[in-house]
């Protein structure tokens, strides 16, 4: 008997070092969007079961419904990449400085900036500061996954160590250029690291793109994860098919949103005003535009597995599918293979529909004062919501150089081009791909470069205390929100939740975020 890794697989790989066998693969980086339990080799010992943060690893007879495809998914790597030792040499041990010696700023508190926050904290003796320009910490977490998968969001529980440790300072509702400046953090740290993801989203560059109800997905994303900078926004859910060009998980993620029943919506975090929204929706089909093939789609195995078990929601393959190339790796082949079954499924008058053209691009958003279909390369689609899925890309961040073709930063494995003392990790580091245990990795690169030159003294300067950056703060009137603020918010948004039979009902507005969390002082 075996554990079977599953469709919430993070990619984390906090279970790849406690298990005693050596089993789990693949353990660094790969094309694969979720890690593997060779069955032959594994011994059943549940280390893995109780290490996942995301819940994501069964027993092989206790499979949840509709997850059962995973045991032979799992198998059919390890047929594809035989099981061999991981030869890596483990990182060289760190030993502790003294206090004062090392202090890190870190700018952001999404995935990327907590994994570097962890790998920094667990250095004796380093101090952090992590600052954040929302009240609210851990970013796409909160803000970006599906209020239907609550299981990754138990994610933010592997870091909740970190931010009880005294040596992290944690400053909420803090923004790097409005209330400190690049030169201020670096008065005051040794080294800064800028985790700020890659926050706006790509242009189709089609006519008719700025007209009312063609929006970025993510800004869709954001209003119904209830962020304060999209709570406000409004979208046309009065006609009956939407479409969303692109076809990556955030893609898989807004259909399933837009045609999930209310029961099951109510029972997750939700945005209550897209809750409501969502209860008068006209929207019965969703089309999803691909430019390449289904073998090619940006889309997870797992996620895209998923979709076949929505209730009362038909997924309809539109159009012919390829045979795979010689040489096509296991995940293309699974998606060929899944969309075949779709394909070959009976529709069942009176569903939704969940709509997959392949080999389609978007030609002009037709309308005049408003969306009313779109031209694409297979003919027009009639509608009035279109949302773009196409990409993320990063900003330019003062007094840092910015590379605008590829919108991230320019670095060397972290350490950012021609300025001293400074890193990246995430997404404004590498660009928007990976899943979240992605940024572990990331994370981990970034602080081995950082430590280093620590070691070799182009850190060693003198920089202002604790003391004068409370005070700094202080004489600009800005009023951060620490640990203990935040607290306060979650036990505030839960016991909201718990009064609606609901994970949490979130604050949206930052000033009601801001009252809750005074309940902590």
């Amino acid at each position: 008997m075996a554990y079977v890794i599953t469709q919430n697989c993070c990619k984390d790989a906090s279970c790849v070092p406690v298990c005693p066998v050596d089993c789990i693969r693949p353990v660094h980086g790969g094309a694969a969007d979720m890690l593997y339990i060779d069955p032959q080799s594994c011994i059943d010992c549940g280390a893995c079961f109780d290490e996942c943060p995301v819940g994501a690893i069964h027993y092989e007879e206790d499979l949840p419904a509709g997850q059962e495809r995973f045991k032979d998914i799992n198998a059919a790597y390890f047929t594809r990449h035989p099981l061999e030792a991981d030869t890596t040499a483990a990182p060289p041990s760190r030993p502790g400085v003294a206090p004062g010696e090392l202090r890190v700023a870190v700018v952001g508190a999404g995935p990327a900036a907590c994994y570097a926050a962890a790998e920094l904290i667990d250095i004796d003796g380093v101090e952090v500061n992590l600052f954040e320009r929302l009240p609210t910490p851990f970013g796409l977490i909160r803000a970006g996954v599906a209020p239907d998968h609550q299981h990754t969001k138990a994610l933010v529980g592997i870091f909740e160590r970190i931010f009880a440790n005294p040596r992290l300072g944690c400053h909420l509702g803090v923004e790097i250029g409005r209330d400190l400046s690049h030169d201020d953090l670096l008065a005051h740290h040794h080294a800064v690291i800028y985790a700020v993801g890659a926050g706006t989203s790509r242009q189709l560059g089609i006519p008719g793109e700025h007209l009312p109800g063609s929006h970025p997905a993510a800004d869709f994303v954001g209003w119904y994860n209830g962020h304060p900078d999209h709570a406000g926004r409004t979208f046309d859910l009065g006609t009956e098919r939407a479409v969303i060009v692109g076809n990556g998980n955030v893609a898989l993620d807004v259909a399933r949103i837009l045609l999930t029943d209310q029961p099951r919506l109510s029972a997750t975090d939700i945005a209550e005003h897209a809750l409501e929204s969502l209860r008068d929706s006209l929207i019965r089909e969703v089309v999803i535009l691909g430019r390449r093939g289904v073998a090619d789609a940006a889309f997870s195995v797992g996620e895209f597995l998923a979709l076949g078990h929505l209730d009362g929601v038909d997924v309809i393959i539109d159009g012919p599918l390829e045979d795979p190339a010689e040489g096509t790796d296991l995940w293309a082949t699974l998606k060929l293979d899944i969309a075949r079954e779709y394909a070959e499924r009976p529709v069942t008058p009176g569903n939704k529909r969940i709509v997959f053209r392949f080999m389609t691009s978007p030609v002009e958003i037709v309308g005049q004062d408003a969306v009313q279909a779109l031209r694409t390369t297979g003919g027009d689609l009639d509608t009035g919501l279109v949302l773009r899925s196409i990409g993320y890309r990063g900003s330019a961040i003062d007094g840092l150089p910015f590379d605008e073709a590829a919108g991230l930063v320019p670095n060397v494995a972290g350490r950012v081009d021609g300025v001293p003392a400074t890193f990246v990790t995430g997404w404004i580091k590498r660009g928007p791909r990976g899943v979240i245990g992605t940024n572990r990795t990331c994370a981990e690169e970034t602080v081995s470069q950082l430590w280093r030159d620590h070691l070799e003294g182009t850190l060693d300067r003198h920089v202002r205390g604790p003391d004068a950056l409370r005070k700094l703060l202080q004489d600009r009137g800005v009023q951060a929100i620490d640990w203990q603020g935040w607290r306060a918010i979650d036990t505030a948004e839960r016991e909201r939740g718990a009064a609606a039979s609901r994970p949490r009902v979130k604050f949206i507005g930052i000033p009601e975020m801001r009252t809750a969390a005074l309940r902590s002082t």
